[in-house]
């Protein structure tokens, strides 16, 4: 694959599935559960592009010191949480609003796995019995350091 990860790709994976979802809920739940997903769908990609403004502002415009990025983090959860709020008030299904509002972590799942790095089919890869497997930690993807009781 070797493509590079893109955020327009990943606001396209959410649009279609959150489409997909609104379309399924429409047909097997009710139209107020479809109107919750989309309403949490909506709210979650003004959430997503309002989230890369922020980290764009910080990371690219050089925006020094924390007080801009708690100003931009906690801006924006709050105007989230008084949308969500609203929504709720205004009737709209939990479960229907709080999937919407999570689409867009396979969305973004799903483009990080489509720009994954391409293998390497020729890397010799060690015997299962190979002695040094013994000096690899798993857990932390390192040599294991070694104990006093070890060396001993």
């Amino acid at each position: 694959m070797s493509e590079k990860f893109d955020i327009e790709r990943v606001q396209g994976l959410n649009l279609g599935l959150s489409a997909g979802a609104v379309a399924v809920s429409w047909m097997l739940l009710s139209p107020l559960f479809a109107a919750s997903l989309a309403a949490g769908a909506a709210l979650e990609a003004a959430n997503f592009r309002s989230l890369r403004r922020s980290c764009q502002m910080i990371f690219q415009a050089g925006v020094s010191g924390s007080g801009a990025a708690a100003t931009s983090f906690g801006l924006r959860f709050v105007l989230l949480a008084v949308a969500v709020g609203l929504a709720l008030y205004l009737g709209a299904h939990p479960v229907g609003l709080v999937i919407g509002l999570s689409l867009i972590v396979p969305s973004v799942i799903i483009a990080a796995w489509m720009a994954r790095p391409e293998l390497a089919p020729a890397t010799p890869a060690l015997p299962p019995d190979d002695p040094s497997w013994d000096e690899w930690n798993p857990w932390l993807a390192r040599e294991r350091e070694r104990d006093a009781e070890e060396d001993q």
